[in-house]
């Protein structure tokens, strides 16, 4: 039978050895506008992409697959055409 472990002491940090707050440190800090945080990075997208499970025919994704990187973004593309929507 195992015993339970018992819980390891909690390691004390004294206040007075906080880091500096230096100008990196401020650089990533949140930014807020009133109570709201501002996001960083690229804005969201007005219609993001979904993830949806599709079966395709070895053949067809081989094809798409061999060509490289992107593949999923040419098969997107293809659909696109086929269904008659344009390029976006």
């Amino acid at each position: 039978m195992t015993r339970k472990r018992r819980a390891s002491a909690a390691k004390w940090s004294d206040p007075d050895e906080a880091p500096e707050l230096t100008a990196d440190w401020f650089r990533k800090a949140d930014l807020y506008h009133g109570k709201a945080l501002v996001r960083r990075g690229r804005p969201r997208l007005a219609a993001p992409k979904r993830l949806t499970s599709l079966r395709l025919d070895p053949d067809v994704l081989a094809h798409f697959r061999k060509s490289g990187a992107g593949w999923q973004s040419r098969i997107n593309l293809a659909l696109r055409k086929a269904a008659g929507l344009g390029k976006r």
